[in-house]
């Protein structure tokens, strides 16, 4: 005895299949959005402050700056 499938098996599988696809991309999509965000916040806590270097005295008689 054979069974078959039926057209009903082959659209509700159809259905299915496309669901699990949107489905499978959408949580792509937001879990790679999630990671982008939080390596940037982590990038922006990292930078490091940029601390002015003390310029030299200026010789102002000369117009140069004094030698150490």
């Amino acid at each position: 005895m054979r069974t078959t499938l039926t057209p009903e098996f082959y659209e509700l599988f159809a259905m299915l299949l496309v669901a699990a696809t949107a489905v499978t991309f959408v949580v792509a999509a937001v879990a790679d959005a999630c990671a982008v965000r939080m390596l940037r916040r982590m990038a922006a806590h990292r930078r490091p402050t940029v601390v002015p270097r003390p310029s030299r005295p200026v010789d102002s008689a000369q117009g140069r700056m004094v030698p150490h």
